[in-house]
This record gives structure tokens, C-alpha cells and sequence, in this order.
């Protein structure tokens, strides 16, 4: 997923679509970055999903790269994947 292919979606420019990101303070990749993030946290804390890798879980939300993915969270939540499954009793 890129700004570019959003913009087309929306028939928007992509300039226009960065100018909405850069007048909150964000970029469109930490925006998408944030979002995936989220993604991964809620399904991580759900019981349906106690079950599922981490991996299967970073990969569902759009990372292709789990070495990637585990320090993007840690960055954004203070602990691992697996550390924060643990704390929520999954």
C-alpha cells in the first residue's frame, strides 16, 4: 500500500493526500505504520486468537519482515509481541 495507489483510490492527488498527513504532524508511512501496529495489538489481545503465531499475526496486518515487526512494537508499546500476549492471558 502506497500514498500513491490510496490517492489514485480516492482520485485524489498524492501531494494533497501528504499536505493532510504533514498538517497533523505525520507521514502517511507512520500513519500506516501506527495503524498495522494497532491492528497486531488488538488481534494479539484477543482470545479467538490466542492460538495464532506472533508471525502469522505480523504478516495478517501487512509485515513482511518479523524481525521488523518486533521492534516496530516494542518501539510503539514497550514490550514484545509475545510479552504483551503473556500480559493479557493469551
Amino acid at each position: 500500500m502506497s500514498i500513491g495507489s490510496v490517492a489514485s483510490l480516492s482520485r485524489r492527488d498524492p501531494r494533497y493526500l501528504q499536505r493532510l498527513f504533514e498538517s497533523d504532524g505525520t507521514t502517511f508511512s507512520e500513519f500506516l505504520l501506527g495503524q498495522r501496529l494497532a491492528r497486531a495489538y488488538r488481534m494479539l489481545c484477543e482470545p479467538q486468537s490466542a492460538q495464532r503465531q506472533v508471525s502469522a499475526i505480523a504478516y495478517d496486518v501487512g509485515f513482511s519482515d518479523l524481525s521488523y515487526f518486533n521492534r516496530c512494537f516494542r518501539r510503539h508499546y514497550g514490550a514484545t509481541p509475545t510479552d504483551m500476549r503473556k500480559a493479557v492471558g493469551n
